[in-house]
């Protein structure tokens, strides 16, 4: 039986979110939330390698279907999901959305990454994303591919500093750019500042919020804002990146 907690977080104000973890790394799936799960997500699950991996894909999106049938009053194996335009080509690989008129109301966000989870739904284009904070040298490696002002941020903090930071500012550029439909690509993650410090710099017309996890990882939510945004997903004053993939990297 998985674990799925609700997390009491400055983004609830725009989002309601939750945790979810697997009992034991050794854990099988659980057998109910793999029923709910659509043929595709069935095959995703059995292609991982890790049964950790497999029973924490299966966790979280069975709870997903979960969630959003409860609000739909659907039973969850009858949600049907689909993806929106990319933004950036207008091709079929964008944000995940809920199929039909529902998904204009009902938008969702889901991110899963070495035993943790991380659930958001909202009445208005959401993304999430949580990561483990990495280890010195991938965070360093990474950290190339962000804006220059957060590598000179980087620079100067004290070396044992640096990976817990990266992961923040990382997850806040991952949650924005999945809650737009872009993905990442190298443009969009060099060319807007969130930063690495305590608090994320504002970004016109989205609530970008870090959200609290357990130690040892970093997690972040943004939500559109209804009254300062127009258009289909893309902030103001920003033309969406280039489409640089077949999608966007939301764990779906």
């Amino acid at each position: 039986m998985s674990a799925v907690t609700a997390v009491r977080s400055a983004a609830r104000r725009d989002a309601s979110l939750w945790l979810v973890r697997v009992p034991a790394p050794d854990a099988p799936p659980d057998a109910a939330l793999l029923g709910v799960l659509d043929p595709v997500e069935r095959r995703r699950a059995a292609a991982l390698r890790r049964p950790a991996d497999r029973a924490l894909y299966v966790a979280a999106h069975g709870t997903l279907r979960r969630l959003l049938g409860g609000r739909l009053g659907l039973p969850p194996a009858g949600v049907a999901l689909t993806r929106l335009p990319c933004p950036g080509c207008g091709g079929p690989h964008g944000r995940p959305a809920v199929a039909g008129p529902a998904g204009d109301r009902l938008h969702f966000s889901l991110s899963h990454t070495a035993g943790l989870a991380l659930l958001a739904l909202a009445g208005r284009p959401v993304g999430v994303d949580v990561e483990r904070v990495p280890g010195p040298g991938p965070a360093e490696d990474a950290a190339r591919a962000l804006h220059r002002a957060e590598r000179e941020e980087l620079a100067r903090l004290a070396p044992g500093a640096r990976p817990g930071a990266f992961a923040r500012c990382w997850t806040r550029k991952e949650a924005w750019l999945k809650a737009t439909g872009e993905g990442l690509s190298g443009e969009a993650l060099r060319g807007r500042y969130l930063g690495t410090g305590p608090r994320p710099a504002a970004v016109p017309g989205w609530r970008v919020t870090d959200v609290v996890v357990p130690p040892g990882w970093a997690a972040a939510c943004a939500v559109r804002e209804e009254s300062r945004v127009s258009g289909p997903g893309a902030p103001r004053g920003r033309r969406p990146a280039r489409c640089a993939s077949t999608g966007s990297r939301d764990r779906r």
